[in-house]
This record gives structure tokens, sequence and C-alpha cells, in this order.
């Protein structure tokens, strides 16, 4: 499996940090090749200029952004999710990389 870029955005990019950590953790254990980070949703605009990314995942603090970043991401074929408040709150790294690697097939 070529290696996957994941990126989280939530309000400010620091409360996604831990659960950077986890999915990274999880993607180790699994053998998974990726590149997962996290951004405040500001940024996200930024960091797609600059480097391919295969999903976007919204922190649930951010769900309400999912509309605008579907509409702008799709035609670009990024998919466009917003992280379970449970997994997220529970920062279940695994789960979260699983709905991520699920996104692309």
């Amino acid at each position: 499996m070529e290696k996957k870029t994941i990126m989280l955005a939530c309000a400010a990019g620091m409360s996604t940090s831990l659960l950077v950590k986890k999915m990274l953790e999880a993607a180790k254990n699994q053998g998974i090749d990726a590149d997962i980070f996290a951004v405040s949703a500001t940024e996200v605009d930024d960091n797609i200029s600059k480097k391919p990314i295969d999903v976007v995942m919204l922190g649930p603090q951010v769900r309400f952004l999912k509309d605008d970043m579907t509409k702008k991401l799709e035609p670009k074929g990024i998919p466009v999710a917003v992280i379970d408040m449970a997994d997220y709150g529970m920062m279940k790294g695994d789960k979260v990389l699983a709905t991520a690697l699920a996104m692309l097939g």
C-alpha cells in the first residue's frame, strides 16, 4: 500500500495532536505507511496547495465546516468526514485511522 496522507483539522490544530500520535501508533502497528498531521481549520487550504492530501477529517468542534469543505475538496478527489465524537473524546486512534482508510476504498 502506498503512503497515505491524512490531515486532521480542528479549531486550533492543538486538540488533535494527541489523536495524531495515537493514529500514527495504530498505523505503525498495522504496517501502514501514513503521514498524519493536524492543522487548524483555517490552514486547510494552505496545506492542500502544498502537498497531496488523501483524506481530510474534521474534529467534532468544527463539524459545521463539513459542507463547505466537501464542496471545495471533493472535486479534487479528497473525501471529507467528521471524526466520531466518542472516538475523538476517547482518542481512539485505531478507529479514526480505520475510518480514514475506509474512505479511501
